[in-house]
């Protein structure tokens, strides 16, 4: 009850923890200094300011892409006259150390009280454009000034995660060890999408919640584009596969967005969503025709801290054999889909074997994406556990094994999850029986766990059982065990 007071008394929806935590920035005695990230179209910039614009003094620039040094010092000079001049224009500073220089006068003038002043710097990346100088100057406004000023939040936020983590939250230069909160927002949870759905008055099956969150992901802003009367169907026909439809592009227009070499990046993307259950990074590599390096790990680090891949050392393996795998819904539905030219639509394509291959691995994802979830319906909430893939190819050319999820525990328990999605209760047939034991024993061969193996079922429809099923599955998984994922930092 409480969550959902915090919640409504926001107007901000699914957004607990990160209210929490801006909660704590307001009522702070000290100065703060936050560092907001996560991939585009998730709602930072919506978070931020629907929580502190009428709660302070709220400053806002907002960097443009491929903006220009004298643009974004006459959209300072806009922001400066809107938060502390009562809309008087003012001349563009010259350069950001006049800028910081007019802030830091401005913030001086108008301090009183305990009302905080927030200072809100969104799309950081693109607004500290190549020898514009204003990392230095803020890094300078920061120690100097600002962090003596107890009535004062500096918030920084970017879309471009990578350049965040690596100019900002772990900088080596004026702002290492400045920051004293960071906030990595993620998309919807599925009963963040349920509870974002229903708030803005559509009412969805879990089912078709299902196949949404496997479309469009938890991104806010995709979900916004959502129209209430129209089918799951008519609004994925209407959102992505026309001419003028507001996804079409989408995909390609936050890669450029986001990163300098975008072409390569999405090629990365490209060649993982062709792979069920993931590829080695070497072989990745390989198929996306990019040489081994640095240049390559960059890539592949930039792209996982954007959100659109994961990057795990598959059980029992070093690092350096990482499997790499797609986890952005969005992405893997538009590689798959929405390619150009394709002229049929999603209610005619849905139904069909290419269509059912596309939902095995997309609910496949969403799983991955809700471990605590399967953690909580398994009744381990409170147990450590390392969650990993494992893949084992056979030798000289014999059957290999792989298992897409593995819950290493720690109390000698491994639970190998295997997810299905289906229209009806999954039936464990004797073929597939003796597929799973054989895949049990190459694991328990090839790695030589001694720990128990538990096998779990996440089922979207269930499990029909048979005398096949009572002896392997030790424990069914549902959909609506899911939709209860604990609140976590989303």
């Amino acid at each position: 009850m409480v969550d959902d007071q915090l919640v409504a008394a926001n107007k901000i929806v699914g957004r607990v923890d990160p209210l929490r935590l801006l909660e704590g920035v307001l009522a702070s005695k000290e100065p703060e200094f936050l560092a907001v990230y996560g991939r585009r179209r998730v709602g930072k910039t919506y978070l931020i300011r629907s929580y502190f614009e009428e709660r302070s003094t709220f400053f806002e620039l907002t960097g443009r892409v491929k903006g220009t040094l004298r643009m974004h010092l006459a959209l300072f000079a806009e922001s400066l006259s809107d938060a502390f001049l009562g809309g008087v224009p003012s001349a563009p500073p010259r350069s950001w150390h006049d800028a910081f220089q007019s802030l830091r006068t401005a913030v001086e003038q108008r301090a009183r009280g305990d009302r905080k002043i927030v200072l809100f710097f969104d799309e950081l990346p693109w607004l500290a454009t190549r020898r514009g100088g204003l990392l230095e100057e803020l890094e300078l406004f920061w120690n100097r000034h600002a962090s003596r000023m107890r009535h004062v939040v500096l918030i920084v936020c970017g879309s471009a995660a990578s350049w965040m983590l690596q100019k900002v939250v772990h900088a080596r230069g004026g702002l290492h060890r400045r920051l004293t909160r960071t906030l990595r927002l993620l998309p919807f949870s599925l009963p963040e999408t349920t509870a974002y759905l229903e708030w803005r008055g559509l009412r969805f099956t879990l089912d078709e919640v299902v196949e949404l969150y496997m479309t469009l992901g938890g991104v806010p802003h995709y979900l916004r584009l959502l129209e209430q009367g129209e089918s799951i169907a008519q609004n994925i026909d209407r959102l992505c596969f026309g001419r003028s439809s507001p996804l079409r592009g989408e995909l390609d227009e936050v890669f450029a967005s986001l990163f300098d070499h975008a072409d390569s990046h999405r090629r990365m993307v490209e060649v993982l969503a062709r792979q069920r259950g993931g590829m080695a990074m070497n072989d990745a590599l390989d198929a996306a025709h990019m040489a081994s390096g640095g240049g390559a790990t960059r890539l592949i680090t930039a792209l996982d801290e954007a959100g659109f891949i994961s990057s795990h050392a598959p059980f029992g393996r070093s690092s350096r054999n990482r499997l790499l795998r797609v986890t952005d819904p969005f992405s893997l539905f538009a590689v798959r889909w929405m390619r150009s030219g394709r002229t049929r639509r999603w209610s005619q394509l849905r139904g069909s074997p290419s269509w059912h291959a596309w939902a095995g691995l997309a609910f496949e994802m969403v799983c991955l994406e809700h471990i605590p979830a399967i953690q909580h319906a398994l009744g381990i909430s409170g147990v450590q556990v390392e969650a990993s893939p494992w893949h084992h190819r056979g030798a000289d050319g014999g059957a290999g094994a792989q298992i897409d999820l593995l819950l290493d525990r720690a109390d000698n328990v491994i639970s190998v999850c295997e997810m299905k999605f289906t229209e009806g209760p999954f039936a464990v047939d004797k073929r597939y029986a003796e597929d799973l034991r054989r895949k049990l024993a190459v694991f328990r061969e090839e790695t030589g766990t001694r720990k128990a193996l538990r096998l779990v079922l996440v089922s979207a429809r269930g499990l029909r059982r048979s005398r096949w099923s009572d002896s392997l599955v030790d424990a069914i998984v549902t959909l609506e065990d899911l939709f209860a994922t604990p609140r976590g930092l989303r």
